[in-house]
């Protein structure tokens, strides 16, 4: 058997229903292509399959609690979470769709969910009428905008005697799926990118600045995204506190001036652009030799200039352009300000997010964005920013794809 998954680890979550029994040949079938596997078993599924079955199966412990002393005495459901490479829950019973959607976590395989950077796939499995129920197919949408992969579901004859849409895909059908998926991964390898991230910084003075609130969180999660792809990734950054993903090359500046020089100098050797940095639009024309006094009562008046445009500049190169994605950070008309940015600038793709939301953009963990490009456009949920840049790299990709 070829090993076509070696190396990879799979976190295989089960949830309670009558297909159950399938994920033992599922597991089965994985570690024949050299996977790694490890199970959670929910309550209702252990009604279904036992943990002593799978863990044979497995050459693996199965988990089964969030409250297991044993366990959680070393984060156990954290450990699981950053464990994995791919978290694959097959069967996906209506009731875990509805809880993922939710974003529950009220046991051990929906704590795992949220806690993991992993991509998520699930595999539903359900009575015909509950998958077409309402509730269920909104459940789904929501996961397909959190970027969850939906395998399935087959249809045919279902153990209650219905027939139609909501059995769970087969074993090999799932495992093909999982191979596609790590497939689609490795199409970064050899692929140069660079990103910008970050604040700039415009000097008054000696000792005063310009500036804004970027952290570089979501330029460093794309950079970590791309190089976990096999990607070769330079990352630009302007003054953060954060260190450099692994695998990435990192040249630091301060200025815009700075971080257009080294742009430019690196964008005629990469075959992707990403200008997620918060450039700032003016500097200083005079920056003053020493620090600036005060002047009585009196206004101080500052003259500013127009920093050089990073993305438009890229965009417009003539020889060894690369495929360039620019952010749009606004505060108002979002998508108006993008679509507009996107056509001015010829870019070809933008990523939208609405900066004046607290719990998302500068200096939150989480982000929502929508990307846009000449012909399309797709939303893509708040979310954990390592999470979403997995979705936005993929993204870029398929784009970035069909164009050569």
């Amino acid at each position: 058997m070829q090993q076509t998954l070696a190396q990879k680890r799979i976190l295989l979550g089960i949830s309670g229903g009558i297909a159950a029994y399938k994920s033992a040949d599922l597991v089965r079938r994985l570690k024949e292509r050299g996977a790694d596997v490890r199970v959670i078993l929910t309550d209702a599924a252990q009604h279904f399959i036992t943990p002593l079955t799978l863990q044979a199966l497995s050459a693996n412990p199965v988990s089964t609690s969030l409250l297991d002393p044993a366990a959680e005495a070393a984060m156990g459901h954290i450990e699981l979470a950053k464990w994995a490479d791919l978290v694959l829950i097959a069967p996906a019973s209506a009731d875990v769709i509805a809880r993922l959607a939710h974003g529950l976590a009220n046991d051990l395989l929906t704590t795992c969910i949220l806690a993991t950077a992993a991509p998520v796939a699930v595999a539903p499995a359900m009575n015909q009428q509950m998958y077409k129920n309402i509730a269920t197919q909104k459940n789904l949408a929501t996961l397909k905008s959190y970027n969850f992969y939906i395998y399935g579901p087959g249809a045919g004859e279902q153990a209650c005697g219905d027939v139609g849409s909501g059995r769970m895909l087969e074993p090999l059908q799932l495992v093909s799926a999982v191979e596609e998926h790590f497939l689609a991964e490795q199409k970064l390898n050899n692929i140069k990118i660079t990103i910008t991230a970050g604040p700039t910084r415009e000097a008054i003075d000696p000792v005063r600045y310009i500036s804004n609130h970027s952290s570089g969180k979501m330029g460093f999660a794309l950079a970590k995204a791309a190089a976990a792809l096999g990607a070769e990734v330079t990352l630009i950054s302007g003054p953060v506190q954060l260190a450099t993903p692994a695998g990435v090359k990192r040249l630091d500046v301060t200025s815009a001036q700075q971080m257009y020089e080294a742009a430019m100098a690196q964008a005629v050797n990469s075959d992707i652009f990403i200008g997620c940095a918060a450039v700032a639009d003016y500097r200083v024309a005079e920056v003053a030799n020493e620090k600036m006094k005060k002047q009585g009562d009196s206004a101080l008046e500052l003259k500013l200039v127009q920093n050089p445009d990073i993305i438009a500049s890229v965009a417009a190169l003539s020889h060894n352009r690369p495929f360039t994605v620019g952010f749009a950070a606004e505060t108002q008309h979002v998508l108006q300000y993008a679509k507009d940015k996107l056509a001015r600038k010829k870019l070809d793709m933008i990523c939208a997010n609405d900066v004046s939301k607290s719990d998302i953009g500068f200096n939150s963990d989480h982000n929502a964005v929508t990307l846009l490009w000449q012909d399309g456009e797709q939303a893509l949920a708040a979310q954990p920013k390592e999470q979403l840049a997995n979705a936005i790299v993929q993204q870029i990709l398929a784009r970035f794809s069909s164009e050569n």
